[in-house]
């Protein structure tokens, strides 16, 4: 009985020394480094407004309603950041089928002269979270946008172009703009 107590008194402390290690030591460790470091990401790559206000997160995606504004990709989940996901459907599910062609007529009736829809709006993302929309999509919706706000379409494709993502991440996927981040600079344009 006294060598099975022995065996386990090392198990203990080497449990006991993995605990500390693991669930103190290393999160107090990551979280001090990210908050030296890199303060702005650490804490949720929040945008706040002239007053102080948060507006968002360039790393959540929100749901624009308004037509002067640009939108961005279909959510499943309504850009609810309290949980990520989208169903997952085969192409041939009914659901997706259905969905995706009412998006299309959505996207068809308030962008009549867009031409054809891009996918990414009317697809979601893997999260039903992301932020970005493709270049592409974006100038989709600048006659919409053009037209419900007066500002001209030249305008509006330079200020998409100043919101590309940069040639570096342009070499990991298509050109795109974050949706919050060019819906506030046309807030101020207009």
């Amino acid at each position: 009985m006294n060598k099975q107590v022995s065996n386990i008194v090392p198990v203990l402390r080497l449990g006991l020394v993995c605990l500390v290690l693991c669930s103190v030591l290393y999160p107090l460790a990551v979280t001090s480094i990210g908050q030296l470091f890199f303060p702005y990401q650490a804490n949720g790559s929040l945008i706040e407004g002239e007053n102080g206000s948060v507006i968002g997160s360039e790393l959540i995606g929100q749901t624009f309603t308004d037509p002067a504004l640009f939108q961005g990709r279909v959510s499943s989940i309504d850009n609810d950041a309290s949980g990520s996901g989208t169903p997952n459907y085969a192409p041939s599910n009914p659901d997706l089928i259905s969905r995706t062609e009412e998006a299309i007529r959505t996207q068809q009736a308030s962008n009549p002269d867009g031409g054809i829809v891009p996918m990414d709006l009317v697809t979601n993302s893997g999260s039903g979270l992301d932020p970005h929309i493709s270049v592409e999509a974006a100038e989709f919706q600048v006659p919409r946008i053009a037209e419900a706000s007066g500002i001209p379409k030249e305008e509006l494709y330079k200020l998409i172009d100043q919101h590309r993502t940069s040639q570096v991440e342009e070499l990991l996927g298509a050109p795109a703009v974050n949706i919050l981040q060019l819906n506030i600079d046309l807030r101020a344009l207009k």
